[in-house]
């Protein structure tokens, strides 16, 4: 097999195991791998990638900003997309970076001086403000990067957070229209309090600060998110009216005197790429002195004009990176490696560690992936190994520390059977998992269960992994079409189960019937159709029997659907075991909502966010009108010319405004090109 097919097929899986703890980490708030296992997969999937750019696809994880957006709360669009940062692990690769830009702006700008700020790279929740006439109008998280949650009501709730901008000592205008990118976070101490309450009645800790405050601005009742200990930094804007600034600096300071919160005591700005270096080492070297969880420091090209210059690519923009430091590491031994099987039937080796304390959290076990990287990384049973977590749960083995071998340690060999129901496997093919090749696996059974529960699918609210178990397990649910034929008795019988939770479930159950059409798509577990894949499927057929009448042509003319996505659906759907249960589904009594036609965005008037000057007197507008069409477009007015002025409406016998005008490049317009703007969008 040559080495392009190779990495075509490691690619396929790289983009499975991502796209899937994409879900598990922004949308269960359960992650399953630790920061730094995912950032090592997702930079082997974009090394593969840049050396084959033929094998990219819309589809995978690299060509999009993020996440998908979480149920539960009404959504916002970004008017600018939250784009998430290029991470870098060395000193190497921040000179790389700065190779990059440089030849980008000796082409752009004839230009190769650059300085830097850098600053804290919180660990946190991302969210962005909106501030309407200085008034905390709206608040949202990033979500997938262009549209968020609406957790207004939270966030109001965060002291930090000012609900009108009103800073004290601030003489000038403040803009009408502002966006304010943070974090939202939690002081480890706080951290430490709040979970020791959580203990003390009986509720799950948090794993780490990140989880909790992303856990408390979600919660549904905010007097919850009240009694959270949050706090909120600022370090960016989206879209602001009549205002520009020349530097990140400067809007940093900007902010700050807007009444808004910066972490300047550890922000600095560098003349050099060295001097950038040398302060990410200094906020490595007192991390764990700072009374909150940083992971690394975010390096941002200074100039404004530079990085607009630079521009975005479809995952991040050009002028920033995130240079992560080292994560925490710890020694433990291999007890014992076992496989576990996946909805899709996929065979994964996991490791049973000897319990240790990283980071703050307890670990007992680690995924192995596949049987190639157990053999890579020549892991047995009975080594002592180095694991590393950075935030989450379940570590990465990074190495065998052979010297510590006592020759009593064991190889681990796949099984030639499944583990759970002994059928045959499938062998890789064109993948590098083993697969079982019983449908009917009681583990893919209940895998595919669970999935259909899901908050993203049918969200069945109650329906929890350990109640599903129980469910299986006596028979009650074979497939996930039996969820809507349970009874009060059914449930009642099962442990732990009052009457009250059971009629809960069986409300939700009920609700549940009511569903969209990209919801109930995600929900049948075809393989290679996640959240966005259906969203972009339901967007195209609008009608489920649409898409199950849809050819291969009729699939592959859709941009982001390549043949692989399109040979599973269509297998999904010639599979007569699936048709019957989708029509067990329908029968239940299972509806689709209409998917809405969708609008098309207002074009922008051109004068909307430009600050305008007035000067001379014109002959067909009195400065009244022309002040109301301005604002009526969403422009500003002002008195004076300066900095932010975008254009000088030019009148007869003009006084010194134009020269200062000219001096400051201001666009200069005549009453007649004032009027075609006018006219235009």
């Amino acid at each position: 097999m040559d080495k392009r097919k190779k990495s075509k097929i490691e690619l396929i899986a790289l983009r499975e195991k991502i796209n899937y703890h994409n879900y598990r980490y922004y949308i269960l708030d359960d992650p399953e791998i630790t920061d730094a296992e995912y950032d090592r997969l997702f930079r082997r999937l974009v090394e593969i990638e840049n050396r084959y750019p033929e094998l990219v696809v819309t589809e995978s994880p690299s060509q999009r900003v993020g996440a998908p957006v979480e149920g539960g709360f009404k959504t916002v669009k970004h008017s600018i997309p939250m784009l998430s940062l290029e991470n870098g692990f060395s000193d190497k690769e921040v000179k790389e970076f700065e190779d990059r830009i440089k030849r980008l702006l000796i082409r752009r700008m004839r230009t190769n001086y650059i300085s830097y700020t850098v600053e804290p790279k919180m660990d946190g929740i991302a969210i962005e403000l909106i501030y309407d006439n200085s008034i905390l109008k709206t608040a949202s998280t990033r979500g997938d990067g262009y549209t968020g949650e609406d957790i207004t009501s939270n966030i109001k709730t965060i002291k930090s957070i000012p609900l009108r901008l009103f800073p004290p000592g601030y003489n000038q205008d403040l803009p009408e229209h502002l966006e304010v990118r943070g974090e939202v976070y939690m002081e480890i101490k706080a951290f430490q309090q709040l979970n020791k309450e959580r203990e003390k009645q009986g509720e799950a800790p948090f794993a780490n600060p990140r989880n909790a405050a992303a856990g408390s601005v979600r919660q549904l009742d905010p007097h919850i998110t009240a009694r959270r200990p949050l706090l909120f930094f600022s370090y960016g804007i989206g879209e602001v009216s009549g205002w520009t600034f020349t530097s990140h600096i400067e809007l940093l300071t900007t902010l700050n005197k807007w009444g808004l919160r910066v972490n300047t005591g550890y922000i600095k700005e560098c003349k050099s790429i060295d001097e950038a270096i040398t302060h990410c080492r200094y906020l490595e070297s007192i991390k764990h002195d700072l009374p909150y969880e940083i992971d690394g420091a975010v390096i941002k090209v200074n100039s404004i004009d530079l990085q607009k210059a630079l521009g975005e690519k479809s995952r991040s923009p050009r002028w920033a990176l995130a240079y992560k430091f080292e994560p925490t590491q710890a020694t433990t031994r291999i007890v014992k490696i076992d496989v576990q099987v996946g909805r899709t039937g996929a065979l994964t080796p996991v490791a049973h560690l000897e319990q240790i304390r990283v980071g703050g959290v307890r670990i007992s076990r680690a995924t192995l992936h596949n049987q190639e990287e157990v053999e890579r990384k020549d892991i047995r049973e009975g080594d002592t190994v180095i694991v590393q977590r950075a935030g989450d749960v379940i570590p990465e083995v990074v190495k065998v520390i052979k010297a510590k071998r006592t020759g009593k340690e064991k190889l681990f060999i796949m099984p030639d059977r499944c583990p759970v129901c002994g059928s045959e496997l499938v062998p890789p093919g064109d993948e590098v998992v083993l697969r079982c090749s019983n449908p009917g696996c009681s583990a893919q059974v209940t895998g595919g269960i669970k999935h259909f529960v899901s908050k993203d699918a049918m969200d069945i609210d109650g329906l929890g992994d350990k109640l599903v178990d129980q469910l299986v397990i006596k028979g009650l649910v074979k497939d996930s079409a039996d969820i809507y034929h349970l009874s009060l008795e059914d449930l009642i019988a099962l442990d732990k189960m009052a009457e009250k939770s059971a009629n809960n479930i069986l409300n939700a159950i009920k609700e549940s019937k009511k569903t969209t059409l990209a919801k109930f798509i995600y929900s049948l577990g075809i393989r290679h159709v996640g959240e966005h894949v259906a969203m972009v499927l339901a967007k195209q057929f609008r009608e489920f029997d649409n898409l199950q009448k849809a050819t291969r042509e009729d699939l592959l003319s859709i941009q982001e659907i390549g043949p692989e996505i399109a040979d599973s659906i269509l297998s999904y759907f010639s599979n007569e075991e699936n048709l019957s249960f989708i029509n067990h589904l329908f029968e239940a009594g299972i509806t689709i909502e209409e998917m809405p036609l969708e609008k098309a965005p207002l074009k922008e008037h051109p004068f909307s966010g430009k600050s305008f000057v007035l000067t001379g007197t014109l002959s067909t507008l009195t400065r009244s009108e022309v002040k109301k069409f301005i604002e009526e477009k969403k422009g500003k007015v002002s008195t004076s010319i300066s900095t932010k002025t975008d254009y000088l409406v030019l009148g007869k016998s003009p006084g010194s405004k134009l020269v200062k005008a000219k001096d400051l490049g201001a666009h200069i317009l005549n009453e007649e090109e004032f009027l075609r703007m006018l006219g235009e969008g």
